[in-house]
């Protein structure tokens, strides 16, 4: 019992991540760099061709596929973009933990193609896309979840709700469990 209190001493809550994230002065804007070949933004920037041209951008995140307003489909993009789409929805209840590793996976992909560039969008590109992104700093780049949040807040105004919030620490402290338990070994 005492190693579980110890244990959960270390770790952050959701209130910690939420005075991290309001510590962000930044506009909202409609895209952003916020990693070395990935962007964040919203549905208009996502739909809007020549735009993705201008940035570079090689695949799209979609992650409110076939949500009101952004629908998009790999016909959309044509030959140029790589498409992926993940119906999430920002909600209390929605689990978008399901989709921390395929999404991570994609953009760690797009990454490794030539000239890779990706936008991870939702509708506004606050909440689903910036938990995705930071899912992937976590996960490919090995990032702690308070270091990769504080890395985009400096970079773009994100708000992940609650409940993504609570299942990156999920995340977290999975991610920590398996690290710990490859160091024994």
């Amino acid at each position: 019992m005492s190693s579980v209190k110890e244990e959960s001493k270390q770790y952050m809550t959701v209130k910690d991540l939420q005075k991290v994230l309001d510590s962000c002065n930044l506009q909202l804007h409609q895209v952003d760099e916020v990693w070395p070949n990935i962007y964040v933004g919203n549905v208009h920037v996502a739909q809007n061709r020549s735009a993705l041209q201008k940035l570079g951008i090689t695949h799209v995140l979609n992650a409110a596929h076939s949500k009101r307003g952004s629908i998009g489909d790999q016909r959309f993009y044509g030959n140029d973009i790589v498409y992926c789409g993940i119906p999430a929805d920002d909600s209390t209840y929605f689990d978008i933990d399901v989709y921390f590793k395929p999404a991570a996976d994609f953009i760690h992909k797009a990454l490794k193609s030539p000239d890779g560039k990706v936008l991870v969008h939702c509708i506004m590109g606050l909440s689903r896309s910036s938990t995705l992104v930071l899912a992937y700093l976590m996960i490919h780049r090995h990032l702690p979840l308070r270091r990769a949040l504080k890395n985009l807040v400096e970079k773009r105004a994100i708000y992940p709700n609650r409940n993504f919030l609570a299942l990156l620490l999920d995340l977290d402290l999975q991610l920590k469990r398996k690290e710990r338990a490859c160091d024994i070994l």
